[in-house]
């Protein structure tokens, strides 16, 4: 359970809207407990006065207080309900959001080689699938338990006022019973299954994503027939693994109702003795068998989570194993120079490195050029200056910065938005003059919606060099006193480069540039320039 400790966390920062949304919830579940109590206390008292009328015995009855109290409690328990799913799914769409805010953030802090191990089919899985695993914490598991509890303790309590002690602590003894059953011992049986159920799901989402994608490979290998075999026969093993976890859910559903119903039983008939001896009124001893028949609403909702939180811890795992935060803590350069690299190994844990004993320093404000051959260690080398992923060994001193990654990633979204990733406190103003500087500004002044341009799915509207210059617009916003670019004229055609590289240049006058590239023509203008062997 530790596993959920961090999502929980986050989660109890909306505190007040978990503690709002679990008021309404019992809102709705007292309303909807009294109607039953009371109606059946009234429609007990009415037909005890009809038979003593047709007995000729005088009595009587107030019709319009319980009646009122029963309009009353069915108008309740609709609007609670309303507003309880209303703000409750809400909250939970908030939830949503934080946690996959969160996730993205923690992906984006971790190292391209901590991210490069595994498939990009498996990362949609866990920005999808595994966060939406999380969404039952708050809605089925926390507060339908918690409520769960306070309801059944309310209930005991009330038989205890009405009854007596000895009965209303066996009660509590069922009841408690009940919980356990449909929630721990559920959870017990369930958890391996589940976590199993979960990675399978994962798997075959994963296969199924690579089916589709290499559908024209496979097709030409001969193998579709095959592959399709091999979806087949992990869905009907999916299928076999939650109709058995379906299975388990039901029995422990079924076990949990037939205690509350014998509860009632219990109340009925230990009640009997006491309306015997007049010390409680039939109607009173009809209705606390029906209000215990309402915890069956309560009860009904626990067994489906928890026969699901295998499922949850599961997925809460896999996303704290493998969306970890960046290691990399370079020191904050205090002087005026804007890197200082000293004895750096660079390369991936356990195989030779690709550099060794590498030192440099980059003077504030001063223009370095790297080149090298691909397969040279440029991008690994920028990788590690930016803080992407460590060094094997060594040490590394510089400021905040800004990095240009040799991959374009334009998101689906408007160019205000996409630009705005930059510096998001950037006027309009300014986003027309990043656009000015890469030459991009009359390509949106001819769309009508200007910086509110929709760009599509990855910037499809876009050519590759229009995308490679809106990335390097992006970055250009940014006010950070150490600038890397990676192969930033990647697709641009050698006169736009021309034109835009000077403009560049003067732009980011008085910040260090480290830019770097195949040659000295795909770089910034640089005071230095570094060739790699």
């Amino acid at each position: 359970m530790r596993d959920l400790r961090p999502w929980l966390s986050l989660i109890l920062q909306r505190r007040g809207r978990l503690v709002v949304g679990a008021l309404l919830l019992l809102a709705t579940l007292i309303s909807g407990i009294a109607l039953l109590a009371l109606s059946g206390w009234f429609l007990t008292e009415t037909a005890l006065v009809g038979l003593l009328f047709a007995a000729g015995i005088q009595a009587y009855i107030n019709l319009y207080v319980p009646g009122g109290g029963i309009r009353f409690f069915a108008v309740s328990r609709t609007v609670a309900r309303y507003f309880e799913r209303l703000f409750n799914h809400n909250t939970v769409l908030r939830l949503l959001t934080d946690i996959r805010v969160a996730l993205f953030n923690r992906m984006a802090e971790a190292g391209h080689r901590d991210r490069g191990r595994q498939k990009g089919a498996h990362w949609l899985s866990r920005l999808t699938a595994d966060v939406d695993a999380l969404d039952t914490l708050y809605l089925r598991l926390v507060a339908p338990s918690a409520l769960a509890a306070v309801v059944a303790l309310l209930v005991v309590a009330l038989v205890w006022l009405l009854l007596s002690l000895q009965i209303a602590l066996t009660l509590l003894a069922i009841l408690a019973t009940a919980f356990v059953i449909a929630t721990w011992a559920l959870y017990r049986r369930t958890q391996m299954l589940s976590g199993q159920l979960n990675e399978r799901q994962e798997h075959l989402r994963s296969d199924v994503i690579e089916h589709l994608e290499g559908f024209s490979e496979l097709t030409a290998a001969g193998r579709i027939g095959k592959h399709a075999a091999l979806l087949k026969r992990q869905s009907l093993a999916l299928s076999k693994d939650q109709a058995a976890i379906e299975t388990q859910t039901g029995w422990h559903l079924a076990i949990t109702q037939l205690l509350i119903n014998l509860s009632a039983v219990f109340v009925l008939w230990n009640g009997f003795a006491l309306f015997q001896s007049g010390s409680v009124s039939g109607p009173v001893l009809v209705m606390l068998p029906i209000v215990l028949l309402g915890l069956n609403e309560v009860y009904g909702m626990l067994p489906d989570a928890f026969g699901k939180l295998g499922a949850t811890v599961a997925a809460a795992k896999r996303l704290n194993e493998d969306i970890k935060p960046s290691t990399v803590n370079p020191v904050v350069s205090t002087n005026e120079t804007a890197l200082t690299a000293t004895d750096l190994s660079i390369g991936h844990p356990g195989t030779a490195p690709i550099m060794s004993h590498f030192s440099l320093t980059v003077s504030a404000g001063e223009r370095l050029g790297i080149v090298g051959v691909s397969g040279s260690g440029k991008s690994s080398l920028a990788d590690t200056f930016a803080g992407v992923i460590p060094a094997l060994s060594g040490t590394l001193e510089r400021p905040d910065c800004v990095y240009l990654t040799q991959s374009t990633v334009v998101f689906e979204d408007t160019v205000k938005a996409n630009l705005l990733l930059g510096n998001p406190t950037a006027t309009d103003a300014a986003l027309w003059r990043a656009l000015e500087l890469v030459e991009l500004a009359e390509r949106f002044t001819r769309e009508a919606e200007g910086l509110n341009t929709w760009l599509g799915s990855s910037g499809n509207r876009l050519s590759g060099g229009e995308a490679r210059r809106l990335v390097l617009a992006r970055v250009l916003l940014s006010k950070a006193p150490l600038v890397i670019l990676d192969e930033p004229f990647t697709g641009v055609d050698a006169d736009t480069r021309t034109r835009i590289a000077p403009l560049i240049d003067r732009w980011l006058e008085g910040r260090a540039v480290i830019s770097l590239g195949h040659g000295p023509e795909a770089l910034l203008p640089s005071d230095h320039i570094l060739h790699l062997n």
